[in-house]
């Protein structure tokens, strides 16, 4: 598993949506409501490039508060509107005037929001810890205003709101349970105390993300010699020495850190000490005691988060959270990844013996500790599989991997069409932008790309919107994806991968996610879908990486121009079910300690953070001593702040959607037109207009098999 989020907004759900691939009527482009008459800043009206994409030359850090305060401020007023008005509550001056408001907002905290997690800065970052109280406030202000909700719900109780059909349905039903869950039915004295808590608790989000980004650019290691760094290529050497020249340290060596706990340089290090020294910055970043330590704030969230599930009734945060998912309670996960357990045990046992071997086998009288487990598994890989990562990059130039590849395949499935545009303006050099148009030739979305590392940008991959689409506003799809593949040095070559290569195909499944999005309500939109469903689209678009048609398009040697030879590439197929132990087992064990903190009282919750995560990791059944998840708690930003709180296990369960849903493809004739119609058709394009079941059935005529995926891990025999 890759790391791989949606950017994670501000849970402003009233205003969220996605994108569009049908025409808009004129009638649909004029139902925007007017700005702030006081407000007349740059985001005053909507951008004037095309699909109102952000005009990135006109913001300065001056803009960011005072815009998006008055965002704030017209959502309250065009909210307060719909409660005051004097005719009778009825779907379409309650529930649809909800989806009209705050497009002040959310178009300033589109842009925002990406600039803090990919391109901050100290001055976003006080921004941000200024602005995200406001946030928490505005939304609590909405969901439990009293008059709102008596609006909502008389529609949701009233003849004519029962015979709806359709999106309209949904959205009724979506927004009064939205309502509940945000704490709609509490006496007033439960509303004041659930307002503390979710003021604290945002609080404490930001600061954790922020401290964490912080963190893992300053706690990257720094070696004396290049010596230290033995079994590194020429070019990232280099690198390691102009972070460490960047970083006022010329002549000497520095390693960036990735978000995760395993580190790329890990597999390659010969120096068993250099081996050491990156994997405890790694996983001792924000947990040393010192100024960057995190767990404090874990104990802190973590309790509020028990408090706040007590306050609304139920038994744990995990119960709370999981009230609109497609696995419905925390029990049900649980039982879901158990069932991985024996055969992953047994398969992490098998591997860690193979890979002690192979160390004594080199003469080193060593016991296998968490920082060698890499760098053996490489060792083993390359003399079983003939395999080396060093052979497969150069046949993986970033640009060619997303324009002959990731393009290829969408014009090919879906007859999508891509044009770069070097006149739209971007927030750091290093993006792309391009234009998207459907298989018919009409405009479809804005697409940007932002591919590299860089220290201010948080770890991991992420889609996010722009813009998000929606006939009731009129407004077409601007998406972005993020990635943090390691920057070439200068006068090098971009290379990726294979793990960023299939993460560049798996970001892009959330921006076709958004690109088909044909939705009415922008909150139904594209990828606003259960968090247990939305990676589902993701992970399947990985699939296209490795047919033979897409791969011999983009994998291309920088220097020859060689396809990629067959005997290569199967060598990676062969060698895709090695190291299941450690591929699989870091991601499980995340997923259930996950789980495990959410689902504890606000008493036991706190506890010291390590010491419940070692038990945590104890009860997995897994090798978590050799093998540790991916995210140890205090850099557990999933969960912490990216809104996968009791959600992470949607990264195995949508895994096991996806290989399901390619068994289906693959029945039925792979990579053609008819087949992209009708994923477009049954799912891609269906946002959340129907149960997500029923999506599922609508696309493979089934309840979803786990098999495939037990085959596709090499942990059972194919049927």
């Amino acid at each position: 598993m890759k790391n791989r989020l949606m950017a994670a907004a501000a849970p402003l759900v009233l205003g969220a949506g996605l994108l569009g691939g049908i025409p808009m009527t004129a009638h649909a482009q004029t139902t925007r409501p007017a700005a702030a008459a006081e407000y007349t800043g740059p985001f005053a009206q909507p951008s004037t490039l095309p699909l109102h994409a952000p005009d990135f030359r006109l913001y300065k850090d001056a803009d960011w508060q005072p815009a998006l305060e008055a965002g704030i401020a017209a959502k309250r007023r065009e909210i307060r509107a719909i409660t005051v008005v004097r005719s009778a509550p009825t779907f379409e001056n309650t529930i649809v005037a909800m989806e009209r408001a705050g497009t002040l907002f959310d178009r300033v905290y589109a842009v925002f929001g990406q600039l803090t997690s990919a391109n901050t800065s100290d001055a976003l970052d006080a921004i941000d810890t200024a602005i995200s109280p406001q946030v928490s406030a505005l939304n609590d202000d909405i969901y439990l205003d009293e008059a709102l909700f008596a609006r909502v719900k008389a529609v949701h109780d009233s003849p004519a709101g029962k015979a709806l059909t359709g999106e309209d349905a949904m959205l009724l039903a979506t927004t009064y349970d939205k309502f509940v869950h945000r704490g709609a039915l509490l006496s007033a004295a439960q509303k004041g105390e659930l307002k503390a808590l979710n003021l604290e608790i945002a609080k404490l989000e930001t600061a954790f993300s922020q401290k964490l980004t912080t963190a893992t650019a300053a706690k990257a290691p720094l070696f004396d010699t290049a010596a230290e760094l033995d079994g590194l290529s020429a070019g990232e050497i280099a690198a390691a020495a102009k972070l460490a020249s960047d970083k006022g340290h010329p002549g000497k060596y520095m390693l960036a850190l990735g978000n995760t706990t395993q580190q790329a340089a890990l597999t390659s290090l010969t120096n068993r000490a250099s081996r050491k020294k990156l994997w405890d910055a790694s996983v001792n970043r924000t947990s040393g005691g010192d100024a960057y330590d995190t767990t404090a704030m874990v104990t802190q969230m973590a309790t509020l988060r028990a408090k706040k599930a007590r306050l609304m009734g139920k038994p744990d945060f995990a119960t709370y959270q999981m009230y609109d998912r497609m696995v419905k309670t925390p029990a049900q996960a649980m039982e879901f990844m158990k069932g991985f357990v024996p055969a992953l045990r047994a398969t992490q046992d098998r591997e860690a013996k193979m890979l002690q071997d192979a160390a004594k086998a080199e003469g080193q009288n060593i016991t296998l500790e968490p920082w060698d487990y890499g760098y053996y598994a490489e060792k083993v890989r390359k003399a079983r599989f003939d395999l080396d990562e060093n052979q497969i990059k150069p046949y993986f130039e970033v640009w060619r991997v997303l324009e002959d590849g990731v393009f290829f395949a969408a014009n090919k499935t879906y007859g999508l069409t891509f044009k770069r545009r070097t006149d739209l303006p971007v927030y750091h050099p290093t993006m792309r932008a391009y234009e998207v148009r459907d298989a018919d030739g009409s405009e479809l979305a804005i697409f940007y790309f932002d591919p590299f590392a860089r220290s201010n940008k948080r770890g991991g991959a992420w889609m996010n919107n722009f813009v998000e689409q929606s006939y009731l506003l009129g407004e077409k799809p601007v998406i972005s994806n993020t990635l943090n593949i390691a920057p070439p040095a200068e006068g090098q070559p971009a290379l990726a991968s294979y793990d960023d290569v299939e993460t560049m195909f798996h970001e892009f499944g959330h921006a076709l996610h958004g690109f088909f999005a044909s939705q009415k309500y922008p909150s139904l939109s594209g990828t606003n879908t259960a968090r247990d469903f939305v990676e589902f689209p993701s992970q399947f678009n990985e699939n296209f990486a490795t047919i033979p048609a897409v791969l011999n398009n983009y994998a291309k040697h920088h220097e020859t121009g060689q396809v990629i030879p067959e005997a290569l590439v199967g060598k990676i197929k062969a060698a895709s079910t090695f190291n299941q132990g450690l591929g699989l087992g870091e991601t499980l064990s995340a997923a259930m300690m996950d789980i495990q903190w959410h689902q504890l009282s606000p008493e036991e919750a706190a506890q010291p953070p390590m010491a419940f995560e070692a038990k945590a990791l104890a009860a997995t059944g897994l090798n978590t001593d050799l093998i540790p998840p991916r995210y140890k708690t205090p850099y557990f930003r999933h969960i912490w702040d990216n809104g996968y709180a009791s959600g992470y296990y949607s990264y195995i369960w949508t895994e096991m959607l996806a290989h399901d849903g390619w068994a289906w493809v693959e029945k039925n004739g792979g990579m053609t037109r008819a087949n992209g119609d009708h994923i477009r058709k049954s799912f891609l394009g269906q946002g959340h207009t129907k149960d997500f079941g029923e999506l599922y059935r609508d696309f493979t005529g089934h309840d979803p098999q786990v098999q495939p995926m037990l085959e596709a891990r090499g942990l059972a025999a194919k049927k």
